[in-house]
């Protein structure tokens, strides 16, 4: 028998930030990305689309693990403060296809309303009511829920492309896990004083197993991906010891974005830590001479640069 539920308060909480939780034990939860409801409009696309191709309006931004995450960093757009840490196991976890179905669902309800704007792509309306791509992203720390592998085999059986972004603190969780279609590591740091500064992370020995999944990554048979968060004032600099440190992962590509001064994290961060899309474009340049990658790509509106070591082809199939 399980001792612990999650506050309904916290549940409320993220419910008034128009998340939609899903499953019975509500520790799953969906909401529609800024760049679904614009590409339905054909005001723009997603990065993503731009760099991989995968399509904005058939995207499913979800979270098995909603209010659970081993980092408390100061960058981060949520509440922080509310955040769990500790065993998901202690809570009762609902099954990985009944999560996957009802994230469906709630991506459905949550698109409901755009039949009534003017500018909808009625076509691009339809399919994205049928998601083919997931962003297992959305908040909270996936490889907490232990039924992460199980939730991306069901997600690859319904023919979904798969994106999951870890902080990279549970090795022993990614070397067992069954692969997404393309694996993201948060790094926004290049020594651990940095890291304890801007991950501000609950777990003692967390830049040790973060350097585990580093050394790792390269024997993983997947895309993979390393997301560096750039703040005007806090870590664009020490670019070679950057690069040190994305040599020794080896990704396919790196993803250099401007830290955006948006939710919970303007109570802890100032707005002149937001840099302009071409400091971010000269942080990747600088971090690339080091590097010898190819600048692949980059968008201006999102204030992102991507970096390709050319291994592994720039765009996925899309069903």
């Amino acid at each position: 028998m399980y001792k612990t539920q999650i506050p309904l308060d916290l549940i409320k909480n993220y419910e008034k930030q128009q998340y939609k939780i899903v499953g019975k034990h509500k520790h799953s939860a969906v909401k529609t990305c800024l760049w679904t409801k614009r590409s339905l409009r054909n005001k723009g696309v997603c990065y993503k689309q731009k760099f991989y191709g995968v399509p904005s309006h058939r995207c499913l931004q979800m979270t098995p693990s909603l209010f659970w995450c081993d980092n408390r960093c100061l960058y981060c757009w949520r509440n922080t403060e509310v955040t769990l840490s500790g065993d998901m196991n202690k809570f009762p976890i609902d099954e990985p296809k009944e999560i996957i179905s009802q994230s469906i669902e709630a991506q459905r309800s949550l698109l409901s309303g755009f039949p009534g704007h003017e500018n909808l792509n009625k076509k691009k309306f339809k399919e994205a009511l049928n998601p083919n791509q997931v962003a297992i992203s959305l908040s909270g720390e996936p490889t907490l829920y232990p039924r992460l592998s199980e939730l991306i085999d069901e997600f690859h059986k319904r023919e979904f492309t798969t994106f999951l972004v870890s902080n990279g603190l549970h090795p022993e969780v990614l070397e067992k896990l069954s692969l997404p279609t393309q694996l993201y590591i948060s790094m926004e740091a290049p020594d651990e004083q940095i890291f304890k500064k801007l991950d501000r992370p609950l777990l003692k020995d967390a830049w040790k197993r973060f350097n585990e999944t580093l050394s790792l990554l390269p024997s993983l048979s997947t895309r993979k991906a390393i997301r560096i968060t750039a703040m005007r004032g806090l870590n664009m600099s020490h670019e070679k010891e950057f690069a040190k440190i994305i040599e020794k992962a080896e990704p396919n590509f790196v993803e250099v974005k401007g830290y955006m001064f948006l939710g919970y994290s303007r109570q802890r961060m100032k707005k002149e830590n937001m840099p302009f899309h071409s400091e971010v474009k000269e942080f990747a340049e600088k971090i690339n001479n080091h590097l010898n990658y190819t600048i692949a790509g980059e968008s201006q509106e999102s204030r992102v640069v991507l970096l390709s070591s050319g291994a592994k082809k720039l765009k996925i199939k899309n069903n």
